[in-house]
Formats: C-alpha cells, sequence, structure tokens
C-alpha cells in the first residue's frame, strides 16, 4: 500500500494548492491587492487543476502572471473564447498553460486553470486588483476578502460551462487543506486611528510618527475559514477630493489609457429632513433551505432566517402609518401575505407579525427572478412610491438575468439589498441596488441585521433629492468626459464617487480646475465644490485608470449571454485596452519555452472549498432555544406559538388571583424573549406608535401594573398616554446603545403623543421625549409614581 504525503482532499488525493499569500495595500479609500496562489505536483502523473473562489464584485482584476520552477511569464487578456481556445490547444500539445476568468454568470466568480503541471513542479500564480472600499454608518472603511463560495442553486437548462457548475470538493471549515497569510499596509493623509477585523492580527505597527502609515498581518496559522474582514478608521473620512493620475505613455490620445483620468470623491453635507410618511414597502425574503445555515462558523450562530425574521418583525413596527405593504417569500417558489400591497394599519401589522413568527426556511432553491417579475407586474399605488427590500443569501445562478430585470423597472422603484452570511454573492446584492439607485449592506459574523437594515429603511424615508448635477469647470482646451453612470439619487451620509477621463492639453503647473455638484432638496438648491491641480501623478499601476474601467465595465456588461451586441463590442474595447478583466474576457498564458512537451495523460484536480455547515443536525428544540450572541435573542420552536400572549387583553382580566397571573406572565415573558427587554417593548407597541398599559409593558419597567394604575391620578385621561410616555423615557434612558434601531419606531410614538397626549400627562411625567439625559434612567419612573 501506497502512503499518499502532503495534503489531501476527502478522495485522498493530494491537494496541489499549498498556500495563498496576500499584499494588500490600502491608499484613504482605494485597495490594491496581490494574490499569489502556490501549487505543488508531488504526483507523478501530470495535473491540469482547477480553482474557483470569490472574489468581491467591485474588483477590478487587472494583472496575472505564473512563476513556474523560477521562471516567469506574463499572462495576456483576450476575448473569453479566443482564450479558450488557445488554452485547449497549449494543452493538447503538451504545453503549460494558465488561465483566469471570470465566470460568465455572475461577476463575484473566478476559476483558475493550472495545465500540465509536470510532476515535482512548482507554480505561483499570481492576480492583481484594486478595489474602492466602501464606507460604514460609523465611518469606517471596510474591506473584505472573500473566503466562502457557497454552492449555487442550479436552474434546470441553465449554462453547462458556467465555473459553478464545477464538481468541486467541498470541506468543512476547520479541515481546509491549504493556508493564507496576508499582509496589509495602510496609508493615509490623515491619522488612522484603528484597524480592526474578525481574525486574529497582529499588534498594528505604526510607521510613522503621525500614524498615517500603519501595517498588520494576520496571525500565524490562519485557515482560510471566514471571510477576513478589515475595519479602518480613519480621524476624517468626510473630506471632498480629486485625484488626477497621468495616462499611459505611447497609447493614443484621446483614449482611456493614455489621457489623464480624474477621481471625484463628495461627501455631500445634505441636510436632515423630516421623514415622507407615504410609500409602497414590499419586503422580499428569500425562505430557501440554505437560509436555514448559520450566520458565520462561530459557536451558537443565529441561523440566517432567524436573524432576518427578527429584521423583519423590527421593519414592520417601524413603517410610518398610512404608508402600503407587503411580504413575500421565495425558494423554489414564492408565497405572499396579501393579494396585493395593503395599507398599515393596527389589524395588518398584527397579521403580518403573525405570520412572520411561521415563516421557516422551506421553500427548495433560490428563485428570486419570478416573485421580482410578479412584484413589477403589480398595479402602482398612486402618490405611494415603490420601495423593495430584498434579504437573501444570494445563492443563486441567474444573477444577470436578475440584474436586467431590476434595471428595466429602476424608473419606478428603489432597490434596498442585503446579503445575509458569509458567501453571500456580491455580484447580486450590489448588483440589483446599483441599477436600481438604491443601497447594499452585507451582514455577517456577529453583525446585527437590525441596524443596517433600519439605516436602509430611514435612507427609503427621505424626501427625494431632485435635479442631481455634476459639473467641471476647466481652462480652455480641456475637456472632462464623465466614465461613471449618472447620479440620480444621494442619499444623506453617503460618498459619491465618480470617474473621468480628461481630454485635451494640460496646462502649466499652476492651473486649477473646479468640480460642482448640485441638487434640490425640497424646493431648495444646494451645491459642493471642490478646486484642485491639475497636475497629475504617476502610478504604475495606473489605479484610477483601471477603477474607471471598472465602473464603465458594471453599466455595460450584463454577463456572458445577457449583454447586447453594441454593449459587448464597447465592453471588449474597454476590458482590453485596460487590462480590467471581464464576463467577455480572460487571462491566458502559456509557457512556449518548455524542452520538450509533458508527456502522459492528465489527471483533473479540482480545489476543495469551505462550506458552511448547516444548523439542521441540531435537534429542532435545541436548534430554537439556542441563544445567539449576536442578538442575545432566544427563539421557541415552531410548534409552540401559543406562548407567545397578547398582554394588551391580559391586563384588563381583574381578578383575585392577580399576583399569580402576573407571576405567570413574568415567567412567559421571559421565555419568548429572554432578558433582551428592548425586544419586549417593541413587541407591544402599536402602529400608531403607541403602548396600551398593560402586564407587558409592566414587566419591562420593572413595575407592577396595580402600581402604575394607582400612581397615575389625572382624571379622565388616557391611559395609553401615559403608557407611551414612560415607554419612550424608558427607551432613551435604557436603550442608547441601540438607539439607531429604535429610532423610527419612537418617532412614531413621539408624533402620537404630539398629537393625542394631554399636557398634564407631559408634565406629569417630567419629561420633554427628545431631550431626556441618560442620568433619568428609571428613577424618573419611580419619581412619576410617588
Amino acid at each position: 500500500m501506497v502512503q499518499l504525503c502532503g495534503l489531501l482532499t476527502c478522495q485522498e488525493e493530494p491537494v496541489p494548492l499549498k498556500s495563498i499569500s496576500v499584499t494588500l495595500s490600502i491608499c484613504e479609500f482605494v485597495a490594491g491587492v496581490s494574490v499569489t496562489l502556490n501549487y505543488e505536483n508531488e504526483e507523478k502523473v501530470p495535473l491540469e487543476v482547477f480553482f474557483v473562489f470569490p472574489m468581491d464584485e467591485d474588483s477590478a482584476v487587472y494583472s496575472f502572471e505564473a512563476m513556474v520552477d523560477g521562471k516567469k511569464i506574463q499572462a495576456e487578456l483576450q476575448e473569453k473564447m479566443k482564450a479558450h481556445s488557445n488554452y485547449e490547444n497549449a494543452i493538447s500539445q503538451g504545453q503549460q498553460a494558465f488561465l483566469l476568468e471570470e465566470d460568465k454568470c455572475s461577476r463575484d466568480v473566478f476559476c483558475c486553470n493550472v495545465g500540465n503541471l509536470p510532476p515535482g513542479s512548482k507554480a505561483a500564480l499570481t492576480l492583481k486588483y484594486v478595489q474602492e472600499l466602501p464606507l460604514e454608518a460609523d465611518g469606517a472603511l471596510r474591506y473584505v476578502l472573500p473566503a466562502i463560495l457557497n454552492p449555487r442553486y442550479q436552474l434546470s437548462g441553465g449554462p453547462e460551462d458556467s465555473c459553478l457548475k464545477m464538481k468541486a470538493p467541498v470541506v468543512p471549515l476547520e479541515d481546509l487543506p491549504y493556508t493564507i497569510s496576508l499582509v496589509a499596509t495602510i496609508s493615509s493623509q490623515h491619522s488612522i486611528e484603528r484597524i480592526q477585523s474578525n481574525c486574529i492580527l497582529s499588534p498594528t505597527e505604526y510607521l510613522d510618527d503621525k500614524k498615517t502609515s500603519a501595517r498588520v498581518s494576520l496571525a500565524d496559522g490562519h485557515k482560510f475559514d471566514r471571510d477576513v474582514e478589515l475595519l479602518i478608521y480613519y480621524s476624517d473620512v468626510h473630506t471632498p477630493s480629486v485625484a488626477l493620475e497621468m495616462g499611459k505613455p505611447m497609447q493614443k490620445p484621446d483614449s482611456l489609457m493614455g489621457d489623464t483620468a480624474a477621481m471625484v470623491s463628495f461627501y455631500p453635507d445634505i441636510p436632515e429632513a423630516e421623514p415622507v410618511t407615504c410609500g409602497e414597502f414590499v419586503f422580499l425574503m428569500d425562505r430557501s433551505g440554505s437560509m436555514q445555515g448559520p450566520m458565520s462558523k462561530q459557536d451558537k450562530s443565529q441561523s440566517r432566517i432567524d436573524a432576518a425574521k427578527e429584521t423583519l418583525t423590527l421593519l414592520l413596527k417601524s413603517l410610518p402609518i398610512g404608508c402600503y405593504f407587503n411580504v413575500y417569500g421565495f425558494g423554489s417558489s414564492y408565497e405572499a401575505f396579501f393579494p396585493n400591497s395593503v395599507q398599515y394599519t393596527q389589524q395588518t401589522m398584527e397579521e403580518a407579525l403573525r405570520r412572520v413568527k411561521l415563516m421557516r426556511a422551506d421553500l427548495g432553491g433560490t428563485e428570486i427572478l419570478i416573485p421580482l417579475q410578479f412584484i413589477y407586474r403589480g398595479p402602482s399605488i398612486p402618490g405611494h412610491p415603490l420601495q423593495l427590500f430584498v434579504f437573501t443569501d444570494g445563492e443563486v445562478t441567474d444573477t444577470f438575468s436578475v440584474i436586467r430585470e431590476v434595471r428595466s423597472n429602476r424608473e419606478r422603484h428603489r432597490c434596498f439589498s442585503f446579503g445575509i452570511g458569509e458567501g453571500a454573492s456580491t455580484s447580486l446584492i450590489k448588483g440589483i441596488a446599483r441599477v436600481s439607485r438604491g443601497t447594499s449592506e452585507f451582514i455577517i459574523g456577529k453583525e446585527r441585521m437590525q441596524a443596517k437594515a433600519l439605516r436602509a429603511l430611514k435612507r427609503s424615508l427621505q424626501p427625494v433629492v431632485e435635479d442631481v448635477s455634476l459639473s467641471c469647470d476647466l481652462p480652455q482646451g480641456l475637456s472632462a468626459k464623465m466614465l461613471s453612470p449618472e447620479q440620480t439619487v444621494i442619499f444623506r451620509g453617503q460618498r459619491l464617487i465618480v470617474y473621468a477621463q480628461l481630454t485635451g492639453t494640460m496646462p502649466s503647473a499652476e492651473a486649477t480646475g473646479e468640480v460642482c455638484l448640485k441638487y434640490t432638496l425640497q424646493g431648495k438648491s444646494f451645491e459642493n465644490k471642490v478646486t484642485f491641480s491639475l497636475q497629475p501623478k504617476h502610478d504604475d499601476n495606473f489605479t484610477i485608470h483601471r477603477l474607471a474601467a471598472k465602473s464603465f465595465l458594471q453599466t455595460k456588461d450584463m454577463g456572458f449571454r445577457e449583454t447586447s451586441a453594441g454593449d459587448k463590442k464597447e465592453v471588449l474595447e474597454v476590458s482590453i485596452e485596460s487590462g480590467v478583466i471581464s464576463s467577455h474576457t480572460a487571462y491566458i498564458a502559456i509557457n512556449k519555452d518548455l524542452n520538450k512537451p509533458v508527456q502522459g495523460p492528465l489527471a483533473r484536480r479540482d480545489i476543495p472549498t469551505p462550506f458552511l455547515l448547516s444548523t439542521t443536525a441540531m435537534t429542532p428544540w435545541k436548534r430554537a432555544c439556542t441563544r445567539s450572541k449576536a442578538s442575545s435573542y432566544y427563539r421557541l420552536p415552531a410548534s409552540e406559538p401559543t406562548m407567545i400572549t397578547h398582554y394588551s387583553s391580559m391586563s384588563h382580566q381583574q381578578n383575585g388571583h392577580g399576583t399569580r397571573r402576573s407571576l405567570t406572565n413574568k415567567i412567559l415573558f421571559s421565555l419568548v424573549f429572554g432578558e433582551n427587554y428592548l425586544v419586549q417593548l417593541i413587541s407591544l407597541q402599536k402602529a400608531d406608535g403607541s403602548w396600551d398599559l398593560c402586564e407587558g409593558l409592566a414587566i419591562v419597567l420593572g413595575v407592577k401594573l396595580r402600581d402604575i394604575r394607582d400612581a397615575f391620578t389625572i382624571k379622565n385621561a388616557d391611559l395609553t398616554s401615559w403608557a407611551t410616555a414612560l415607554a419612550v423615557l424608558w427607551l432613551h434612558a435604557n436603550g442608547q446603545d441601540l438607539k439607531c434601531e429604535w429610532e423610527l419606531l419612537e418617532r412614531k410614538a413621539v408624533a402620537w403623543i404630539h398629537n393625542h397626549a394631554d399636557s398634564r400627562i407631559l408634565s406629569r411625567t417630567f419629561i420633554s421625549v427628545h431631550k431626556v439625559e441618560d442620568s433619568l434612567e428609571l428613577s424618573l419612573l419611580s419619581c412619576c409614581m410617588n
């Protein structure tokens, strides 16, 4: 019996991929990344190796090279079918060949082929890309190196030549047979306050006294068992800027790579305005089987469907009175809560919440296109623009078809999309938000979905920013051609990045230009201006040019089969000129200098990819009652819905067993909600924003219901006003750390108080609901009752 050495697959085949090394350079909000895949053939036969891996869809891959036994081979970007033909011809002739391509069906999946790797041979394949870093709500710049590529649901009749059709072996995260190393260097004109990660890092090493440059690395021995996330905090990230980059020498003028490229970054100072109270809010919730999987590999990680249900509950509670809404669940089929969108009332909200509790990840595969088409065919509601919220783990294969459908309906709606869990398709999530002028969010690890979903809801309720225009004031003989799509929507607190090509004669060193962003909000005109030097800087990697090319390609490239003939021609021209890969191009490298062809039949080896284990192996009761560290919520199994009691009705049943009933209610309440009193309080709020004075509210306040009633001595006043004022007071005193999640429902409560409450109640509670000090806490409650 032969003893195999080295790393093995589950079929006991040696794994040719030994390690992945990443060099990351972040300057301001742009990342330059170099990824090297190190292969070694430990077998006695030549190999053809296939490695399918995820990439963020915003990554502009612009270089690919192979180092084989000390010899460097630079790859060439070619039209995809031509590259495939050249690869196959080289392999058949015994030559070494290397192919890198973006998947035909999704921009966030790549495949790397190594052909004719002889026994004992080593190869290091290096790909390089640049990427804009998104800005988080807390001011952090977020870089993610994807690791998890979850299996994508395969539609019948789908393309057979997609990378996603490859039967690559999968292994549990802890058994992944290759390691990764990462070294990151961060630099900025502003000081670097801190660097955080979901993985163990080395201590931050500052490279200068002003802390404008720093270096960190992954801890030794890190397994590629999760997406690697870095959060970079600068002292200031809201400074508008214009950066100019020289074109490539020897390139023809008036070409993308030959001319100077500009990157314009704005942080519009949009004033806060009162939210609108109209709109049709449609929530499209993924209920495919994969949603039963965990949010992350962390112990006791909450399932994706449970996190989505809790978030949907909070969203439904936060909707404004008078709007319209509906909820759809989709998988291989789809279901709607109501035949058409209904007006938001106490009755419709309660019915929707009842159905949310019953939702399960039980609808099979992930087919989102058909329910989207059904929603778009529905009648529009005059005065209520459609706002679509999509929650999915993004495991689909018809990505470009879905994006095209959303784009064709962009004039009648905005889409806010949420990628749930590690491995969600960035191509789908970002794509549908971008083409519909919405926003996208990703929730991984211990991140709270609720906060990100409520931020999107707040944006959807913002008054529309209109008449958006961007203009450049340049010296005579110089003009700007915009490469980014026209901006029609801007949200408060959002960064705006635009790329332009400067054509003509660059002026003297002293010359400056000016760019002006104009927009209108609620009839008032606003403008932001930036003056900049017209002296471009040289960059060997042509970072701005390639980011500009990527921005252009994202608007034109709708996949290998979905792109129109006219757009395909432009995509090919820009892709090959800039070196930025697209769905219509691929990198090919051939080692033509071998002394003799590689002999013998090729053995195929597919590199294993990690997957997240599902919670379905757990018993139903254990799975349902597992406490999530991310949310601190307790969940009951579906077989026990009757334990969730309507406390408002119970509180009016007065009898001689009040004390015992109160204790029983408190026990039941604790079983349902654990110790999370904020969730308890939110669950009791009515659609109009008010609270009833009931047993459940008394439990949250930590006071007996009888004592609250006895303390209320104002004659002929409404107890609901009293209860609502106390609930708002409690939110401000005890829920400040999660204020972003209850701001909208608190706003409803304040509006209700102002419209309904007796002024004597407000003075009685000693509060102005918008000016509650932290020091008040529950001492005010006891004060109110004395």
